[in-house]
């Protein structure tokens, strides 16, 4: 598994909000939902979207764009359109008086919006929620980037567009993993599009010796690694090792591997009733009061207040 591999399998869809908005113009949607992810996908018409803090840009279609929450923003027709819609968090669509309108635009399976036949058709995906891991990659993404439609042939689109509308049998499941393929495949044409400067993470996993480190790391973090034992595995020296792995990552092996290893247990805490042993042992820490002393000095928190604060389901 290499760094991409690895760090893509935190904002892993599950029971994601996706919805097909079709609006008429004039419209305008402010989304203040504190979601951490959305992608937007122009199917057909134009839209405009601007963050609190941001530059705004326009999409066309077969456009998409990735937005990093929890910043607000707005999605419209037209700068001077006043929003018409407010999302709060929970995806509740209100008007700007406090009216709820999630029932009242309701336009079918996973269809939203002003008219059934309005020329502006939008595919919306939302992660809710993605974890320590997930977080990883956020923090290296810009708050809005754009590929568009010139830039790639994606033959998700139209599948993805397809089955948003369908109820069948483990549908929503069908849909969580056509949305998961489509953030990875607009990832990877955006770190390898010339000018975007790619985290050192995904430059490094084509480097000789750096990339191998990664993968094993990634594979096998539960592995009893020393900086010795890495070296021997990726067949050089332990001097060659670090210098490599330093000037490609930016920090230090054993400083990397911390890192992953307790965001792999920070979301293991959240994501399931195993003890804090069963916990350390699957991230690579002896013990439960080893794991413990580590999070708290990384966290500030310790691994039981880490449980205790996730969000309720």
């Amino acid at each position: 598994m290499d760094a991409l591999s690895a760090l893509l399998e935190g904002p892993r869809a599950s029971g994601a909000f996706l919805l097909r908005i079709v609006m008429e113009p004039p419209w305008s949607i402010r989304v203040q939902d504190r979601s951490p992810l959305c992608l937007a996908v122009m199917l057909s018409g134009e839209a405009r979207i601007e963050p609190d803090h941001g530059e705004p840009v326009r999409l066309g279609p077969g456009d998409v764009a990735i937005v990093r929450g929890p910043d607000p923003y707005v999605m419209s027709d037209d700068p001077a359109t006043e929003p018409q819609v407010i999302v709060h968090p929970g995806q509740q669509c209100v008007t700007p008086g406090g009216v709820e309108l999630r029932e009242r635009m309701s336009l079918g399976v996973r269809t939203w919006g002003s008219n059934p036949d309005g020329p502006v058709q939008i595919l919306l995906g939302v992660y809710e929620e993605v974890g320590a891991v997930g977080q990883r990659l956020l923090d290296v993404l810009p708050p809005l980037l754009v590929v568009s439609d010139d830039s790639w042939d994606s033959t998700l689109i139209p599948v993805l567009a397809r089955e948003v509308t369908k109820q069948g049998p483990a549908q929503g499941v069908v849909l969580d993993r056509l949305l998961d393929l489509l953030l990875i495949a607009v990832l990877r044409v955006w770190f390898d599009r010339p000018g975007t400067e790619a985290p050192a993470w995904y430059r490094a996993h084509a480097h000789p010796v750096a990339g191998e480190a990664l993968r094993l790391f990634h594979e096998d973090p539960a592995q009893h690694w020393t900086l010795d034992r890495v070296a021997a595995q990726v067949g050089v020296s332990r001097a060659t090792l670090a210098e490599c792995f330093r000037n490609a990552v930016g920090t230090p092996p054993m400083t990397y591997l911390t890192e992953w290893r307790l965001a792999l247990a920070a979301d293991l805490l959240r994501q399931s009733d195993s003890t804090l042993n069963a916990v350390a042992r699957q991230v690579g820490y002896g013990s439960g009061f080893a794991l413990s002393s580590a999070f708290k000095r990384v966290y500030g928190i310790s691994p039981q207040e880490h449980r205790s604060a996730a969000p309720a389901q």
